[in-house]
């Protein structure tokens, strides 16, 4: 029996385990602990940005469909990890694929795939590789959630991520990192997804919302954002991991990835105070909603750049971002599609400026920061002048390829009986949470919706049953309305000096307040808002 010095006694002596041993220890002596390690951690932060994503979504929505965006972000996430354990990776990465657009199923169900060195980097193994990458597609899918908002059933937008994932985001990450794909042999610079990952999320996202259709004039009707803690939250949350999505991405503890976190805190850091001052320029205050939109856009454009500029350069991507994302929230009103989140503006926009940025600024000292990629070309401050028209070429082929594919999937889904995209105009008013979901992301919803239903409404009679629903009401109700009393209506009884539970009186038809400060109908009165 063979032996081997480092071998431990008790592995000795157990049958074929000196063969076993041997070749463990040969595929984990060929990696640095620090680098696996390294990757593995921002792995794992790779994938707090999806409860990120879905507190952002949650907060920036209508109340009554906050739920419903983070029940599809999650559920979603699910679904992408099942298609990349399945074929995913295969489709993205196979190393066997030769023609450029997409792999073949070598690496199906991640057969073959454990110690090898990965196609990302020689500092890694495949297997971690994977999982990072898998990472990277969950919060793709995350970000083209946001497209629901409102309006999207969450069933059919699952079997949409599935068929997504298999022919829009697979075969990008193939063009741009499998070392077989045409934008990577072609030496295009995307350092971690401004095509697969803003790209392709932004812009799929926009399909789908033009293939949805537009809200209701009712539901656009004062739209704003129902918690802005919760915004904010899932803002910091998402700039906590996007730390280890740049970082990870020069796929070891090196300064390439120092320098990549360095990088993503500058350019997320100025494109929020750019945006805010845009705001405050017309709206004269400071809003967090805005902050929190910027900082996202400037994290976007470190996405495909903070591994190749340096940091000044990363200042000024920041900075331009901030105001070309802020600026491009009104070409949603020119196209006329309804794009609630704004994920073009922020994402495809964001990662498009990134990617062009690359061609401008890419610096082959920063890359060869990693001590891997030590030969490799920059942009025009290594005078290499034809880094510009490829990163545009490169661009332009993700926006066409995300937004033809994704409308024809969408659009063929919609017309599978069962899985139609769209609610119906009644689920809308109802609120997703409740037509779908069954729950709400606020409690006191119900708590309204059963008080409502027990006041009469004009013409009825004492102790009559209203029967209707929470949004059925006889002027409009918006986001933010207090009470179930419109905005509108508390706005005319402050001027005139109405307390609210007189307002309430006359909102259920001359039915007062006892004495005992019960409603003549047995209803208990409004509660009134603080002087």
């Amino acid at each position: 029996m063979l032996s081997f010095p480092d071998t431990p006694p008790l592995t000795r002596s157990i049958p074929h385990a000196p063969r076993t041993g041997r070749a463990l220890r040969d595929a984990n002596s060929q990696f640095d602990g620090g680098d696996v390690s390294f990757i593995a951690v921002c792995g794992i932060l790779v994938f707090f940005m999806v409860p990120g994503v879905a507190f952002l979504y949650s907060g920036l929505s209508r109340r009554k469909s906050a739920l419903s965006l983070v029940w599809a972000v999650a559920a979603s996430n699910a679904v992408v990890i099942f298609q990349w354990w399945f074929w995913g990776y295969s489709l993205a990465f196979s190393s066997t694929a030769t023609n450029g657009f997409i792999g073949n199923l070598r690496s199906f169900a991640l057969r073959k795939v454990l110690g090898d060195p990965s196609p990302g980097s020689p500092l890694i193994p495949e297997l971690l590789y994977s999982f990072y990458q898998m990472e990277f597609a969950c919060v793709t899918v995350a970000i083209l959630m946001g497209a629901l908002a409102d309006r999207g059933r969450v069933f059919p937008a699952m079997v949409f991520t599935f068929i997504w994932m298999t022919v829009v985001y697979c075969p990008i990450a193939c063009w741009a990192w499998s070392t077989n794909g045409w934008a990577f042999k072609w030496g295009v610079l995307d350092y971690a997804g401004g095509g697969p990952v803003e790209i392709a999320s932004g812009i799929s996202g926009l399909a789908y919302s033009w293939v949805l259709g537009r809200r209701s004039e009712r539901e656009l009707r004062n739209f704003r954002p129902h918690n802005v803690s919760i915004v904010s939250l899932g803002t910091f949350i998402l700039w906590f991991g996007w730390l280890g999505f740049n970082g990870g991405s020069a796929f070891g503890a090196n300064l390439r990835a120092i320098m990549a976190i360095w990088n993503s805190m500058i350019a997320g850091a100025m494109s929020g105070i750019v945006w805010s001052l845009l705001d405050f320029r017309i709206e004269r205050k400071w809003s967090m909603v805005g902050f929190c939109s910027g900082t996202i856009a400037g994290l976007v454009v470190a996405t495909p750049a903070s591994g190749y500029v340096p940091q000044w350069a990363a200042l000024v991507l920041g900075i331009i971002v901030g105001a070309v994302s802020n600026y491009s929230t009104k070409l949603k009103y020119s196209l006329r599609i309804d794009d609630a989140l704004d994920l073009c503006a922020e994402h495809a926009i964001g990662g498009m400026v990134g990617l062009l940025g690359n061609g401008l600024f890419a610096d082959s000292a920063i890359i060869a920061l990693d001590g891997v990629n030590t030969s490799a070309n920059g942009g025009w401050l290594n005078r290499n002048w034809k880094q510009l028209y490829i990163q545009f070429a490169y661009v332009c082929a993700c926006t066409a390829y995300s937004f033809v594919v994704t409308a024809l999937i969408a659009r063929g889904l919609d017309l599978v009986p069962g899985l139609h995209l769209r609610a119906t105009p009644e689920e809308e008013g109802m609120g997703m949470d409740d037509a779908e979901i069954g729950e709400f992301a606020s409690d006191y919803i119900e708590v309204r919706r059963d008080y409502l239903d027990w006041t009469p409404g004009p013409g009825a009679g004492t102790g009559t049953y209203r029967g209707k629903s929470d949004s059925d009401s006889d002027s409009p109700t918006a986001a933010g309305d207090r009470h179930g009393v419109p905005d509108i209506e508390i706005a005319h009884a402050q001027d005139e000096r109405v307390p609210m539970q007189r307002l309430d009186s006359i909102h259920a038809n001359g039915n007062g307040v006892n004495g005992n400060g019960v409603n003549g109908n047995g209803s208990l009165p409004a509660i009134s808002e603080k002087s």
